[in-house]
């Protein structure tokens, strides 16, 4: 699916997605990412299994309000564990597919919050 949405001067916005990728600018990105106003990381886990504490440390670092956590093509949810890590740390947790997860990171990006899109991709 292909949307064009008002670029926040600078700001990262996805501006396409599938099943195994998504489109910053004119980058395509097909690996696990985390996506910021500013920023664009790889991001080692692959699925909802793959999340751990652990790798969840680079989200924390970035001090978000909120992640909105793309889970693929179906909404999954990560162990209840995982949701308490973002609630003691008062950042909301978002999980949704891709296509929402996309749209609602571009929305909170335009309207300057500190978000991050916390994006699972499969391995190509």
């Amino acid at each position: 699916m292909k949307f064009t949405q008002h670029r926040s001067e600078g700001a990262n916005l996805i501006r396409r997605y599938g099943a195994d990728f998504i489109q910053i600018g004119e980058d395509e990105i097909r690996s696990s990412c985390i996506v910021s106003a500013s920023t664009l990381t790889a991001w080692l886990p692959r699925s909802v299994e793959d999340v751990t504490v652990e790798s969840l440390m680079p989200l924390f670092a970035l001090q978000p309000e909120v992640v909105v956590l793309s889970t693929g093509s179906m909404q999954k949810f990560p162990r209840a564990a995982l949701r308490a890590e973002f609630a003691t740390r008062r950042i909301g947790l978002e999980v949704m597919e891709i296509g929402a997860a996309c749209r609602t990171y571009n929305v909170l990006v335009s309207e300057e919050r500190k978000v991050l899109a916390a994006v699972l991709l499969p391995s190509t």
